[in-house]
This record gives structure tokens, C-alpha cells and sequence, in this order.
């Protein structure tokens, strides 16, 4: 049986809010099944855009925590990306068809959205701001806002600043890490 949340959710925290980490971390210990269910992260995007790279920047960190028990699907050295996800999917489906998936992913928005990090209930549509047709995935998404939205999207995820990705990817992969250790104890 496919694992569902309880309630619908939809919550946006600025990254450098005040508390940003502890605050992420009480929404995933609210949806995140951590006792119920295996977990799977798929952290999607490449390391070829610096505004596509939140994902495997998240990745990459949550893999290289040794606190961090979960299996996680993209990462700099691996990317899960418009060219592997349809086969990640299909492979995650067989192994374990009943598996929680929290999807991880840059997104461009409004310019007074820059900088957002997005928890909703749902899948992520990756691809979706630059026009492409790619299969929805996740039960739980986090997105990130990292550039504006409506004009030559190719062109700002390439002028998108690294840094902006790497730090909202730190943000998320230490709330994760935190809301996990809370669940522990």
C-alpha cells in the first residue's frame, strides 16, 4: 500500500529566516513518516546549472552524513535528471512500490519568492519551468525558489549564483538531519 499524508500541507520559509532549519525541521517530523515507512530522497536537478543544482547539493550532503540513514537518489556525482528520472522512478516502483518518496528540487518563481524553500504535499513536476514533459514524482516536495520565473529560463538557472543553491541545499539537508535526530529521541 502506496504511504499518504495524513493532511495537505503547503508551507514556504525564507531560507535565511530566523530559525529557518529548526522551523523546517517541525514540518518534516509533522510529514515525514520516519517510523512508518521506508523513506527514499530523490534530489533532482544537475550539476551542469548552478540554479538546477539545489538537488544533488542536498544530496550530496544528506549522503556523505553518516547520521543520515535514508537512500538518496541524486547527488553531484550522480545527478537524478531529466534523463534518468523516468528509469529511477521505474526502478524505486519495483524494488519497493510502497516507499515514501520526498522529492527535492530548484524551482523559479516570482523575484520576491527568491530564496523560498517550499514543503508541499504532492509531487514536483520537474522540468516544468523550462518546458519540459517529465513525470511528476514524490509524495512529499521541497522546493526552492531560486531564480525568477517567465523569461529565458535555460538562461537564468545558467546565471543563477551557486551560492544561493548550495545554501538553501545546506538549509534543507540540516533540517532533514535535525527533524530525523528529533525523531530518534
Amino acid at each position: 500500500m502506496k504511504a499518504t499524508l495524513s493532511s495537505t500541507c503547503n508551507y514556504r520559509i525564507h531560507y535565511k529566516e530566523t530559525g529557518a532549519v529548526w522551523k523546517l525541521s517541525s514540518l518534516f517530523l509533522q510529514h515525514i513518516p520516519f517510523d512508518t515507512h521506508e523513506i527514499i530522497f530523490f534530489c533532482i536537478g544537475t550539476d551542469r546549472s548552478t540554479g538546477d543544482a539545489l538537488g544533488p547539493l542536498a544530496g550530496s550532503l544528506l549522503s556523505e552524513s553518516p547520521l543520515f540513514p535514508f537512500p538518496v537518489i541524486g547527488t553531484l556525482e550522480n545527478p537524478l535528471h531529466a534523463l534518468n528520472l523516468q528509469q529511477h522512478i521505474n526502478q524505486t516502483q519495483l524494488d519497493n512500490p510502497s516507499a515514501f518518496i520526498v522529492a527535492i528540487d530548484a524551482c523559479l518563481g516570482q523575484g520576491t519568492s527568491i530564496g523560498q524553500l517550499i514543503l508541499h504535499s504532492g509531487p514536483i513536476h520537474p522540468g516544468k519551468a523550462v518546458g519540459k514533459e517529465l513525470p511528476p514524482v514524490g509524495d512529499l516536495s521541497i522546493k526552492g525558489v531560486v531564480n525568477i520565473a517567465g523569461f529565458m529560463e535555460h538562461a537564468v538557472l545558467q546565471s543563477t549564483r551557486l551560492h544561493l543553491s548550495f545554501e538553501m541545499s545546506r538549509i534543507v539537508a540540516r533540517a532533514l538531519q535535525l527533524a530525523y535526530s528529533r525523531h530518534k529521541s
